[in-house]
Order: structure tokens, then C-alpha cells, then sequence
């Protein structure tokens, strides 16, 4: 998930961009959720890229942990010391590291992916994380990034208030047939290719079809097509090695 060779298709440019003027304005909770392989990491990383220097930024990818193990590995990663076995403290202190990155200028992001691995108790902490603010502002910005199961557990009655503050709900569909096309090419020079056809047309929608549209897909398919085609000495890939 290299955001160096990010193909933005327009769900993909919205996506991204809702997720940035969530955090530029502070709006405490934004969601992403998408099927596997749509590109959800891609797009966090190319969210922490462009944030850069103006936000502290935590990534939690462990999500089979508990509300102590979460907040502990905040705490981690932000290098403070704490009373691990005073829960009541750990929310004080990061409470204190929070209002420090504010009154330094910066934003605190915490993005969390495969959120729907997360269970009820963590979620609830989440959303208590979220109530650390000034009069003015927030001091937590959080990212939930999920499959769509994620939904379903926020439509849960008992999680009413997490799903009250969520303030945008971005999402990732299937790329069509020329955006396939789109996203082979434009990976392709950006790996080097100078603009040089390497795939004909019925091999690109041959690969569209197969992939359905898919971003993971699409490379599993292209990679083994490009590998056949150099061992069988081919400068195009055509149709019949996208079959085989």
C-alpha cells in the first residue's frame, strides 16, 4: 500500500478528501469503510503523508486488544511514562500529552484500521478518547477504517452515541472498465514504463473482468501476467497470457 503509486479514482479522491476536512476541521470522527482490497490502507498512508509535520499521528493495526491494552498502547506511542494499572491516570495523563500537541500547533490523530475487528468495550473507549477537548476544539481526531461489517457493529442501539459523533462516512467501490485501464497504466509509469504500452486492450479488460474491479485483484493478476510474459520472452502482454 505504497501511496507513491495511488491511482485516485474519483471515489478514491473523495474518500481522501473527506477524510483530510474531517481533520483540518476538527470534526472528531471520520469513517472509511470499503471491502478487502479496495485500497483503504493506501489511502491512510497517503492521508499521513499529506498531513506530515502538522499532525502527531498514532496508527493502531492491532485490533484484537482491550481497553487497557488500547490505551497503554497509546501511551506507547507517544513515549510518556504512566501508571499502567491506574486507568483513571492513563486518561489524565493523555489527556495532558493531548493538550500539549494542541498549544504546539499541532493536530493528534489516531487512525485505526480493520475497525471492525474492535470489540464493544474498545469502541466505547474510542468514543470516550473523543470527549478530550478544550471550549474550542477537539484534542482527538479519529479515523475508523473498516470492512463493511464495521457498519453493522455501529448500527448496534448500544453504540448510539460512538455513531452520534461520527461526522463523515467515506467509502470505496469497485473500479469500472476504463478506470482498470486507468489504474494499470498509471502504475506502470509510475514503476517506469516512460508511457510504453505494455498491456493491449483486450488484456486490460480481460483483466477488469476478472478482477472485478478490484485494486488488490488487479495486481495479483497483472504481476502474474508480467511474470508469465517475461519468461515466455513477450515485450506485450496480450489476452492469451492473461488467460493462461
Amino acid at each position: 500500500p505504497d501511496p507513491a503509486y495511488i491511482y485516485l479514482s474519483r471515489l478514491h479522491r473523495e474518500a481522501l478528501t473527506s477524510l483530510s476536512q474531517g481533520i483540518e476541521n476538527l470534526r472528531g470522527f471520520v469513517t472509511l469503510v470499503a471491502d478487502p482490497g479496495m485500497g483503504k490502507t493506501t489511502i491512510l498512508n497517503k492521508l499521513t503523508e499529506e498531513l506530515g509535520d502538522r499532525a502527531r499521528i498514532v496508527h493502531l493495526f492491532q485490533t484484537q486488544c482491550n481497553s487497557n491494552e488500547l490505551l497503554r498502547y497509546l501511551l506507547n506511542e507517544l513515549e510518556v511514562e504512566y501508571d499502567a494499572t491506574d486507568v483513571v491516570a492513563m486518561h489524565r495523563t493523555l489527556n495532558e500529552v493531548l493538550l500539549q500537541e494542541m498549544l504546539q500547533g499541532r493536530r493528534f490523530v489516531l487512525i485505526v484500521d480493520e475497525a471492525q475487528n474492535l470489540q464493544e468495550p474498545v469502541l466505547e473507549t474510542i468514543r470516550l478518547l473523543s470527549d478530550f477537548e478544550t471550549t474550542h476544539s477537539k484534542l482527538i481526531q479519529i479515523v475508523l477504517a473498516g470492512q463493511p461489517e464495521l457498519v453493522h457493529t455501529l448500527s448496534r442501539p448500544s453504540l448510539s452515541q460512538l455513531r452520534q459523533r461520527i461526522a463523515m462516512v467515506a467509502s470505496l467501490k469497485p473500479l469500472g472498465g476504463a478506470e482498470v485501464a486507468e489504474y494499470v497504466e498509471h502504475r506502470l509509469r509510475k514503476a517506469g514504463s516512460n508511457g510504453k504500452s505494455v498491456f493491449t486492450r483486450d488484456a486490460l479488460n480481460l483483466v477488469a473482468e476478472r478482477s472485478e474491479g478490484i485494486p488488490r485483484c488487479i495486481n495479483n493478476l497483472c504481476f502474474n501476467a508480467l511474470l508469465l510474459g517475461h519468461s515466455m520472452r513477450h515485450g506485450i502482454i496480450d489476452i492469451e497470457i492473461v488467460e493462461r
